[in-house]
């Protein structure tokens, strides 16, 4: 082992750092005005946050058909920073039933407030403003729940049979609810289901939530589910409901039905013979995590990639960025080890590509490590990778630009392959590691845009003092990034730190900062894409007499 590896090594440990918080956010709307005198509206709220004095979008809920006063199912996740103001608006719109466009929508009224407004008070009303600023009648209610750091996801298939026909010429058109009962015994909506037109026996489709959202991590949570035959007005008839919790549904882990009487409690007195109004069923019941996925066979497949252009310094200089001290690491080394150190335990052969951007090599010279797109294919570790590196760095000349969109292309290329086969359980992590802004913006935004559908994250570490700013548009936290065509991420998979954060702690604590999203990007992809742990193949749940919930 190298001096150098081995020093680097050295520094990593246990350390206490403060905890980035991650918060869910779920609105409600009250009182919203008819513009439309023979109709309700369509409501549908966007998120937004403002990032370098600009509102970027981060999410929107679903379209709530014919309602004045919405709860929506969807849940906004959004890092809390006690240090700094986040700023967040809520822009609400009806929204045609002839189409789901934002650009086409009427604008009912938008609310402005702080992520820590929300946070200090729980629960934050205010009053839509119009186009204006005139105060409207209208009220936005926007509840905040601190995560508990269990980020197991649930996969849960609801059918029901026999329910209650509540039309005169055609059959009940049903949809399910699910309400978490919270300690102060209120009630928050966790799922929606679409709606089964015309079914008295629905099969609905089968849907993801994380195991905090529907239970807090409380498996004896109690849990109301409620069953709803769908109204185009807006005044949908209740059928019934039941009590459950997470514990019961659990049962269905291993291939048997749950079931629950649905029961209407008014009929219950008023009828002698009441029995219930339907039966509902559990069909499945799947957990996800990130462990799960590990332990079920997928592998990390790691890649670095380091800048080597002349911004860096002439390595003979001992102020270069570059500059190999014989026992003490400078920051390339450092970030490659604390991150890779981690990586490498969940790769099972170890062999580890390793890329360098930015330098002229003599043609004369084969090295181990070099420029794209020549690069070695199996450095041993990442003990290997640091001995490339001190290897070629005395044959290399420091040049530029700094252009990264080539390697991510690199690397997608593969992430594309692996996607296609059948197991589909290779997962690809590239860290880029880099001292200034890069050069090539829009071609790394498409590329990003591009690899966000694939098996794929990207950590990039900035090297140095230089100004990063420009590089944080590319990590989906202050919005979603967007290709130059306009393209969205997919999903979020880049995440930019500023190694100067983290200059005189403990690089484990650098580690633990860069990689802490990458186990929720490995199963969002993976529940994205339907991957089951150990699933060869995808299937699909097609259900042809359905549709979204209105």
């Amino acid at each position: 082992m190298s001096n150098i590896y081995e020093s680097a090594a050295n520094t990593l440990g246990l350390f206490n750092s403060p905890c980035l918080a991650k918060v869910e956010l779920r609105v409600t709307c009250k009182g919203i005005s008819d513009r439309d005198a023979l109709s309700k509206p369509d409501p549908c709220v966007l998120i937004k946050m403002q990032s370098h004095g600009q509102w970027l979008e981060v999410d929107r809920t679903e379209v709530i058909r014919s309602s004045i006063s919405p709860t929506f199912s969807k849940v906004f996740t959004v890092d809390f920073y006690f240090e700094e103001v986040q700023r967040l608006r809520y822009e609400l719109y009806d929204i045609s039933s002839n189409h789901n466009g934002i650009k086409e929508a009427d604008f009912l009224g938008a609310m402005e407030c702080t992520l820590g407004q929300i946070v200090s008070q729980r629960k934050l009303t205010k009053p839509l403003l119009k186009q204006g600023s005139t105060v409207s009648k209208s009220f936005i209610m926007v509840t905040a729940e601190e995560l508990t750091g269990n980020d197991d996801y649930v996969e849960l298939s609801f059918s029901a049979r026999k329910l209650d026909d509540k039309d005169f010429f055609s059959k009940s058109d049903p949809f399910l609810e699910i309400f978490r009962m919270n300690d102060d015994d209120t009630l928050q909506l966790v799922h929606r289901t679409e709606t089964v037109m015309n079914n008295l026996n629905p099969v609905w489709k089968t849907f993801k939530t994380s195991l905090n959202s529907l239970c807090s991590g409380d498996h004896d949570r109690p849990l109301k589910c409620t069953v709803w035959d769908w109204d185009s007005n807006g005044k949908h008839d209740y059928i019934g409901e039941y009590q459950a919790t997470f514990k019961e549904m659990r049962g269905a882990m291993d291939g048997r039905q749950v079931q629950w009487e649905c029961i209407n409690p008014k009929y219950q007195i008023k009828k002698k013979n009441y029995k219930n109004s339907g039966i509902v069923i559990l069909n499945q019941c799947k957990m996800h995590s990130f462990l799960d996925y590990i332990m079920g066979g997928c592998q990390i497949q790691f890649t670095v990639a380091i800048d080597f252009t002349a911004s860096n310094g002439d390595p003979h200089n001992s102020c270069s960025l570059h500059y190999i001290h014989p026992y003490q690491p400078n920051e390339y080394l450092k970030a490659l080890v604390a991150v890779g150190e981690i990586c490498q335990d969940y790769d099972s052969d170890k062999m580890f590509p390793a890329f360098g951007f930015g330098a002229q090599i003599p043609v004369t010279v084969c090295v181990l490590f070099c420029v794209f797109p020549t690069y070695v294919y199996g450095c041993a570790g990442i003990q290997g990778v640091v001995e490339a590196y001190q290897t070629c760095l005395p044959k290399l000349q420091l040049y530029g630009p700094t252009n990264i969109a080539p390697i991510i292309q690199k690397v997608a290329s593969s992430a594309s392959q692996e996607m296609h086969t059948k197991e589909a359980m290779q997962y690809f992590i590239l860290l880029i590691l880099t001292d200034g802004v890069i050069t090539d913006m829009a071609d790394t935004r498409e590329a990003i845009v591009q690899a966000s559908h694939l098996p794929m994250s990207i950590i990039i570490v900035g090297v140095g003092s230089a100004d990063f700013s420009d590089m944080q548009m590319l990590d989906g936290d202050d919005g979603i990034l967007r290709s130059p065509k306009g393209e969205p991420c997919l999903r979020d998979i880049v995440q930019f730190v500023p190694f100067r954060n983290f200059k005189h702690g403990s690089p484990a604590e650098l580690a633990k900062t860069v990689l802490a999203e990458v186990p929720n990007q490995v199963v969002d992809y993976y529940n994205n894409k339907g991957i089951n742990i150990g699933m060869v193949g995808t299937h699909t749940n097609e259900q042809p007499n359905c549709h979204p919930y209105r």
